[in-house]
């Protein structure tokens, strides 16, 4: 393990994890800062201690409606202070949270309520039609129902950014029952006394996050207490300038992300700092909360960065409190990292993780050398290794294999699903499914994914998913995704499609037919219409090929 040796002073090889549970570690940074700010949302905050009381106040209310431990409780909601406070009520009772995204449509909310046997969800009133559609196919049994005008005044455009524009000002009905709730009313009437469940960190499933792969099916991360409290320690002590009680992170990162609910969220609230959210990544109003809030961190993906940098005003904005971002999700090209580090004077530096791995494995050094192109070093009590595509033995220095990588942080495997929890963990070696190499020094590298996960803006995107909504349509005969190099969103998704005979298929109708299927993010952005497609003498379809072609084309314009 020859990278500890470019480990600085201050950043320990190894840590002493308490027994904690997850919200037990936050509890303790609100019994230390009472009446420091935890949640900001656009002008109106919350103190720790009020944070502590809505927590205890909604955690009662789940026991009321029935919550056991062990049960799952959905949470479908953008960042906001009530996904926040079910969060961290749910694991109270010892109840597992599932983190839903407010961009699935119906046929993939029903898959992950389904799948995940939840029993309660939460979600934003004008996502409630979306959840009575596909009640009857699940074991929900209530559903809590918020809007952001119960929390304070907001403009619709930024908080509901996932409902077309046609329907923002649309008023849905909602029957409130004995199975259906407001949200501030059980929080008003629950009990502020705190509810006595015990937890084992090292056993308990704090959380089932979703993750696709190459199946095109979305399977549940099993993640413990113990895998988050380890990797929100072990981001604590790689960012070791950040102070506890002092700091102020702001959160464009969505929470129903793995990466965004621990850089931002579980990191944040465990050191008793100020988390200021924000629902949609807009830069304008980013650059106004940087300067205003004076915000220390932000963490992010490229694009946001991006976006921000590439702001014609951005030089009237001060952001000279900025101290450390950590980029992840995609590749931080060079030239931003340097961008924004003259802008701020902070540091931005490259990570890399997974959501098996709750999510961090790898970092470069935010105040110390780095690599360029490189996703850094194994943060403490991490172990990784590329391992060898013929041998499945650790790869020689520069050699080209397979990531894989254990310690305190990675999942206890995949809800319900024990072959392919066998297929990825090999004893305690996660196998991550990039590909790489680790230079002389321990800097790790990767240079191709052997699953074909397209990440387009922090967003990952499984093409099999893709390629089986397209072939559910009347008029194709074969399709084909893949994603090609897109400057502001690191990928975007093309597809290739064979029409069946004596069609007419138009691009504006596949995309009107993906957009009823598909969540925004994953709908292509690029479409070829062809007679055939690569294959294989047995008939499969060759994708590298067509990728191939694709940079050809690339690297055609650039040359022309």
């Amino acid at each position: 393990m020859n990278w500890l040796e470019r480990y600085q002073t201050e950043i320990p090889t190894s840590i002493a994890y308490p027994n904690l549970s997850l919200h037990e570690l936050v509890e303790q940074a609100g019994q230390r800062f009472p009446d420091h700010v935890a949640l900001e949302f656009m002008g109106k905050s919350l103190t720790y201690r009020e944070f502590d009381q809505s927590v205890r106040r909604f955690a009662n209310q789940l026991q009321t409606l029935g919550l056991k431990k062990g049960e799952r409780v959905s949470i479908m909601l953008p960042n906001c202070p009530q996904g926040v406070i079910a969060y961290f009520a749910t694991l109270m009772v010892g109840g597992v949270v599932v983190q839903t995204n407010p961009l699935y449509v119906e046929r993939e909310l029903e898959h992950q309520l389904v799948d995940s046997g939840a029993k309660i969800i939460l979600c934003l009133d004008l996502l409630y039609p979306r959840v009575t559609k596909v009640r009857k196919s699940t074991k929900l049994e209530h559903i809590i129902v918020t809007a952001i005008k119960d929390y304070l005044p907001f403009p619709k455009n930024l908080i509901y950014p996932f409902i077309q524009k046609k329907n923002t000002g649309m008023k849905v009905d909602i029957m409130y029952s004995d199975k259906v709730h407001k949200f501030v009313q059980l929080l008003q009437k629950g009990s502020s006394e705190r509810p006595n469940v015990r937890v084992n960190p090292k056993e308990d499933l704090a959380l089932l996050q979703y993750t696709g792969g190459t199946t095109g099916v979305a399977k549940g991360v099993m993640l413990t207490h113990r895998n988050l409290v380890a990797n929100t320690i072990q981001c604590r002590h790689w960012l070791y300038k950040l102070a506890e009680g002092k700091e102020r992170t702001l959160a464009a990162l969505p929470f129903f992300h793995v990466y965004g609910m621990t850089t931002c969220m579980n990191l944040t609230l465990s050191m008793g700092n100020e988390l200021h959210m924000v629902p949609k990544f807009d830069p304008t109003q980013i650059l106004k909360i940087i300067q205003e809030k004076k915000i220390t961190s932000f963490p992010g993906a490229p694009t946001m960065y991006i976006g921000l940098i590439n702001q014609p005003d951005i030089q009237k904005y001060d952001l000279s409190s900025i101290k450390a971002c950590i980029s992840g999700s995609a590749s931080l090209p060079l030239e931003v990292q340097q961008r924004f580090e003259q802008l701020t004077g902070g540091k931005l530096v490259e990570g890399y993780g997974l959501t098996e791995a709750s999510p961090v494995t790898h970092c470069n050094l935010v105040w110390g050398k780095r690599q360029e192109a490189s996703i850094g070093l194994p943060w403490p009590d991490t172990e990784a290794a590329i391992l060898s595509m013929e041998t499945k033995e650790p790869a020689r220095i520069g050699e080209m294999g397979e990531l894989a990588v254990r310690g305190p942080q990675v999942m206890k495997g995949y809800w319900n699903r024990p072959e392919d929890t066998a297929a990825t963990m090999k004893e305690d070696w996660l196998l991550t499914g990039d590909m790489g190499y680790m230079d002389e020094d321990g800097y790790f590298y990767l240079v191709d994914r052997k699953k074909d996960m397209i990440i387009a803006g922090g967003f990952n995107i499984y093409p099999r998913e893709i390629e089986e909504v397209l072939y559910n349509h009347d008029e194709v005969q074969e399709a084909v995704a893949i994603g090609v190099p897109d400057a502001y969103r690191g990928e975007t998704v093309k597809v290739f499609v064979v029409r069946k005979e004596g069609s007419s298929l138009t691009e504006e109708t596949l995309t009107a037919y993906c957009r009823k299927n598909l969540a925004a993010y994953k709908v292509p952005r690029m479409y070829e219409f062809r007679e055939e497609l690569p294959k294989t003498m047995v008939g499969k379809i060759l994708k590298r090929v067509l990728i191939e072609e694709e940079k050809k084309k690339l690297g055609t314009e650039k040359t022309s």
